[in-house]
């Protein structure tokens, strides 16, 4: 029988191979310290200990054009392609082979940097000459990769990184960027890409990914490393799984009980309701397969002064583990308690410093912020260079602007304009502004007086901008803002967008939005249909519920993967909210998938 407690109520404790929450114990700003290295593998044939060989990071050619080629560099550095292209002009022919590859890969930065993708690629991909130095060809690879990740084309990157590997490049790094660009494809695109796999080592990192994408329990993901590890031994992944696998693969400290600290009585109880129907899909589901024992104590917080009491009774009803609270509010107590009796699983984020002195407490989130950085991202890796920002006035506008711009400028893009509304009847009037079409207007009426006389004329906007962020509040926002930008003469600009502009349902009115570009949570574009069809989208028809669905269900992943959590910056796991992974201050970062509207319908590229 199922065993579900609520607040005041507990039954008998149950086993639950579970997580190592002990060594989540009294860590500090950053993740605890990881378990001890695995035991060296070992040659099965002679017994020997099979060391890595250390490999020299190679050393650039020497060239009389150095001058040049740093000064060129350094200009790069500072986003100034068009300094660093005049400085190559100066490269006088002929030149040496190295010289040449070290020009095209310069000038296809340069052509990266500009947002001409055509360019830049076409001198990366034209044949090196035979004997080009190391360092040169690492550089090509990089930047190569550095495109097709920004791109989405994520095998092609991984694909790259798997040839760089043991070359002299930064293994550790590489490694971790390469099992990121093979978690973000789909289970499909895996298999496709394993058949056609023939190289040995590009098979393993292909079947080891897919096996983390299709396990269906711990246990048998657990057996099926097991299985990896016997047949491919000596595969740079083997001696340390990646994504933090490696504690997965390990045995772990079984736990009792979890409590669900949600506001089941409040304003928040549609959203608590719905986050704990995502989380208990799960549960059953892993009952179902016997991949859970453990209870689960359900605790209302609205029957306690404060977040901090809620928890404390969770920890005297036996709990090994706080799944909540869901407000910020709630989170921000948690977060200066001191010290913590036992690991928290916050359901929302909180941009204060959180003490983790005691047990630790990990924010799980759907905060916006990270829709904004991802929008940046893509419309960066498509071409974009200058953009502009229209978003809703207020403070929530503004701090969304705000984490947009800095991953937009840090790529090296530019914020060309930006324009915040606070009514709909603002709409036009700031997109107008924010396009200079009221300059071209006044240049008309001013011709039209010198002439003295009326003209044909038609409006020009300003021509500096290749992309629009559209952070829109609601979808009936957007629907509204899309259709005005073509009113404006911006309709061939593409436009990125948050996740707020789809409201989670088939809606004929999304038509307005075609052809936008937005990210999504992986649960609304398909991703696990069977507890999506249990939990029958909370049965509400609220878009916000549905993605509560997603962060509960996600709530559960975390629990049964958070072993993962102790290798830090490594750690990554497969969500329904996003790629998951985890930052200093002990924050899951999502990271959403691209969608975009063909007519009225969402869909995946």
């Amino acid at each position: 029988m199922t065993t579900l407690i609520t607040k005041r109520k507990q039954l008998a404790p149950r086993l639950w191979p579970a997580l190592v929450l002990s060594l989540l114990a009294g860590c500090a700003s950053a993740p605890p310290p990881p378990l001890p290295e695995p035991e060296p593998e070992v040659e099965p044939e002679t017994g020997v200990i099979a060391e890595p060989e250390a490999v020299t990071a190679p050393l650039m050619p020497q060239s009389q054009w150095e001058p040049i080629f740093s000064a060129a560099e350094a200009y790069l550095d500072r986003f100034d392609w068009m300094q660093a292209e005049q400085a190559l002009a100066a490269l006088q022919p002929p030149l040496e082979a190295n010289d040449r590859a070290r020009r095209d890969y310069l000038l296809a930065r340069a052509a990266f940097m500009r947002g001409d993708l055509t360019r830049a690629e076409s001198l990366l991909q034209s044949d090196p000459e035979e004997g080009i130095a190391r360092a040169l060809q690492l550089q090509r690879d990089d930047l190569a990769r550095k495109i097709a990740t920004l791109a989405g084309r994520w095998l092609e990157s991984a694909r790259i990184g798997a040839g760089q590997l043991g070359q002299g490049a930064d293994d550790a790094a590489l490694q971790r960027e390469l099992w990121q660009d093979l978690n973000r494809l789909t289970d499909t695109e895996l298999a496709a890409a394993l058949e056609q796999a023939e190289q040995k080592e590009w098979r393993g990192w292909l079947e080891l990914a897919l096996l983390n994408a299709t396990a269906g329990s711990r246990g048998e993901l657990q057996a099926g490393l097991q299985r990896w590890r016997g047949n491919h031994f000596g595969h740079p992944a083997a001696a340390r799984l990646p994504g933090g696998l490696e504690f997965l693969a390990q045995a772990l400290q079984p736990i009792n009980k979890v409590a669900l600290l949600l506001p089941l009585s409040g304003r928040l109880e549609p959203a608590a309701r719905a986050v704990r129907e995502g989380y208990l899909a799960h549960y059953f589901a892993a009952r179902a397969r016997g991949d859970a024992s453990h209870e689960v104590a359900i605790v209302d917080t609205d029957e306690f002064s404060s977040a901090v009491a809620a928890y404390q009774h969770a920890v005297a009803l036996g709990a090994d583990l706080v799944i909540g609270p869901l407000s910020k509010e709630g989170v921000a107590e948690l977060g200066q308690l001191s010290p913590r009796a036992v690991p928290v699983l916050a359901l929302n984020r909180i941009e204060e410093a959180v003490r983790q002195d005691g047990s630790a407490l990990v924010q799980l989130s759907l905060a916006p912020e990270d829709d904004a950085t991802r929008i940046a991202e893509l419309a960066f890796g498509q071409g974009a260079r200058r953009a502009m920002v229209l978003r809703p006035a207020g403070a929530r506008g503004a701090r969304l602007e705000e984490v947009l711009r800095e991953r937009w400028q840090e790529l090296g893009g530019d914020i060309v304009t930006s324009a915040s509304y606070s009514s709909p009847e603002a709409y036009s009037d700031q997109i107008k502004n924010a396009l200079n079409l009221g300059a071209s207007e006044q240049r008309a009426q001013t011709i039209r007086s010198m002439l003295a006389t009326n003209i044909e004329f038609t409006a020009r906007r300003r021509q500096d901008i290749d992309a629009v962020f559209l952070v829109a509040a609601t979808p009936a926002e957007a629907r509204s803002l899309k259709p005005l930008l073509a009113f404006h003469y911006a309709g061939t600009l593409p436009v990125y967008a948050t996740s707020s502009i789809y409201g989670g349902l088939p809606d004929a009115r999304n038509r307005d939005l075609n052809g936008a570009r937005l990210v999504e949570l992986p649960w609304l574009l398909g991703a696990n249909p069977p507890l999506r069809v249990a939990i029958a989208a909370g049965a509400s028809g609220n878009d916000d519920f549905a993605r509560l669905n997603a962060l509960g269900a996600d709530a559960w992943l975390l629990q049964s993967r958070f072993a993962q959590l102790q290798s830090g910056a490594d750690a990554l796991i497969r969500g329904n909210t996003g790629l998951l992974q985890l930052d200093p201050g002990l924050r899951i970062l999502r990271e959403p998938v691209l969608a975009t509207f063909d007519g009225s319908e969402l869909t995946r590229p």
